[in-house]
């Protein structure tokens, strides 16, 4: 007979909770769905915002979200699955990085807070409540831990740099634009 500890009980709180919550996020993206714009609406805001090509990037939030999210409920490939996850929300928080820490003023509190317990759970394992532990953790090997969270920091660490030069690139071309501006209607 088998008997759950409050750690089984807690991370699969933790990893039903995270993870549903991850799911809903994502299929507004992906879907629509609860209030969400699909691809295109998510497109055109991600576009707004500097992560370009718009649908590609809604595309790839959206599933990493989802999947991810989907993942982590499950405990299925922790490793990935949180690591996905902690990226997306960390693309996320980039955006939400100048209104500050709280949410309530648009900060990253809550890509944040999602992020980090993506992390978490994929560090600490998803407990004995998961199909990660019912098939003899073949997806979750402690050696995915770092190859994942590395990976996707890498590619995270890529793409929200190319965002920040964009945005700086697009922000001194309006500046050099408004100047130019200035000058004609000076002389005139």
């Amino acid at each position: 007979m088998t008997f759950y500890d409050r750690r089984d009980l807690g991370m699969l709180l933790l990893r039903l909770g995270t993870g549903g919550v991850l799911v809903a996020h994502g299929t507004q993206k992906l879907f629509g769905w609860f209030g969400g714009h699909g691809i295109a609406g998510t497109g055109q805001f991600m576009e707004s915002v500097g992560y370009r090509p718009g649908k590609a990037s809604a595309t790839a939030a959206g599933l990493a979200e989802t999947g991810g999210g989907t993942l982590l409920a499950l405990g299925l490939a922790t490793p990935a699955a949180g690591a996905a996850a902690a990226g997306a929300m960390a693309g996320a928080a980039a955006v939400h990085t100048p209104n500050g820490f709280f949410n309530q003023g648009g900060g990253y509190e809550y890509a944040a807070t999602l992020g980090l317990a993506a992390t978490g759970i994929a560090v600490a394992g998803p407990g004995r409540l998961s199909l990660d532990h019912a098939l003899g953790h073949v997806l979750d090997r402690g050696w995915m831990v770092p190859v994942a969270l590395g990976a996707v920091a890498a590619g995270t660490a890529v793409v929200v740099g190319a965002r920040v030069k964009r945005l700086q690139r697009e922000a001194e071309g309006e500046g050099g634009e408004q100047e130019a501006l200035f000058e004609e209607t000076t002389e005139s």
